[in-house]
């Protein structure tokens, strides 16, 4: 059996990957995937609406990625973020997921930033709105995450000023936080984050958060899709300070790590990858780094089409596949964003997420893979 595609004729596989079962939480290094959310696809909402969420299925997702033994990183980018889902549906489900964490025994962090903020905003508005934020994340019992912020962007002057805020923030802190670095290919306002768009420049002032506060840094998350820069930047942190690498592009060998160290991992990508990263980082606990490749490696190529340029629409393969997988009953996102990617694009997600077994069932992807094709009319 065949199913025709955009771009030619493709065999579904009829089984799998085997993939190991759903174990105890990794040891070698701490992984956490950026989960996405499921959208209410009864709500009679516009695009520019308040996020219309189905909680239970939401819910049901993050328990699915703690089975595997990763952590959840929630409302972070994936989720969202600043694209759809609005602060007041950030703080709801960062209510409800950290509950969940609490029952499932699920490790949990969640982005604090400041997007409640809805025009310009000068340097004292960015902390108080980090700072409410912050305060929330904490009450539930989640770890923070410091997120990239767009107002923040906007109303610096200066590495100085990035110092001052991030410093006034970390002194609050109650325990240590992740700082995110979010790349401009995922948002582009965060162009010239950390007061210079030299990245050498912006390293220098992103270290120096980092050395001024170490003992309020549990570790930073790097999204720069840039190997070299981030494995530089790891062996200039203090020791106890970990890299999150965020890069979706060279994971496995940030990960597997060199002569210098290694990364841990805070990726979008693993919110589809979940069975395969888990089954990976289990090798590289028995200290089988050629094995933790093998597996890793051959997904790299979806990876990469998901997060082919614009990055920012990355969510919408990232939900298409949690459709084509079962996860969820339908292809709806938040405020429309299911129309973000083409239906080649996605034929070709199909195609790659197929061949690496990701499908629990692969009858089931291959009908909703054909009934898309034939609300496009492609010809089956």
């Amino acid at each position: 059996m065949t199913i025709r595609l955009p771009h030619g004729t493709y065999e579904p596989r009829t089984e799998p990957a085997p993939f190991g079962p759903p174990g105890a939480p990794l040891t070698s290094r701490t992984v956490f995937a950026a989960a996405h959310v499921v959208a209410d696809p009864y709500a009679d909402v516009s695009p520019d609406s308040p996020a219309a969420v189905d909680w239970d299925a939401t819910l049901a997702f993050r328990r699915h990625l703690w089975a595997h033994g990763l952590g959840v990183a929630e409302a972070m980018d994936t989720a969202q973020r600043g694209m759809g889902l609005d602060w007041a549906g950030a703080a709801e489900l960062i209510r409800r997921s950290a509950a969940e964490a609490k029952a499932a025994g699920g490790r949990i962090a969640a982005g604090a930033g400041t997007d409640q903020l809805t025009g310009p905003a000068d340097l004292a508005g960015v902390r108080a709105a980090y700072e409410e934020q912050l305060a929330l994340v904490e009450e539930t019992g989640a770890q923070p995450v410091l997120m990239a912020s767009r107002a923040l962007a906007a109303a610096a002057g200066s590495p100085d000023d990035y110092l001052a805020v991030y410093g006034h923030l970390l002194r609050q802190c109650s325990g240590p936080v992740i700082l995110h670095w979010l790349g401009p290919m995922f948002d582009p306002a965060l162009e010239g984050y950390w007061g210079s768009a030299d990245l050498d420049t912006a390293t220098d002032t992103f270290l120096k958060v980092v050395a001024e506060h170490p003992d309020k840094v549990d570790g930073v998350k790097v999204s720069l899709l840039d190997a070299r820069r981030e494995a530089e930047l790891r062996r200039r942190l203090p020791d106890g300070v970990r890299c999150y690498t965020g890069d979706d592009f060279h994971y496995p060998e940030l990960i597997a790590g060199d002569d210098h160290g290694f990364s841990h991992a805070l990726l979008g990508v693993f919110d589809p990858l979940a069975p395969p990263a888990a089954e990976a980082v289990r090798r590289l606990d028995a200290g089988d780094t050629a094995s933790f490749r093998a597996v890793l490696d051959p997904t790299v190529a979806l990876a990469r089409h998901l997060f082919a340029a614009p990055t920012r629409y990355y969510k919408t393969g990232v939900v298409f596949l949690a459709w084509l997988a079962g996860h969820q009953d339908h292809f709806a996102m938040v405020g429309g964003l299911q129309s973000a990617r083409s239906i080649p694009h996605l034929a070709r997600a199909y195609e790659l997420a197929d061949g690496l077994g990701l499908f629990p069932d692969p009858a089931l992807a291959e009908a909703r893979m054909k009934s898309l094709l034939t609300v496009y009319g492609v010809d089956r």
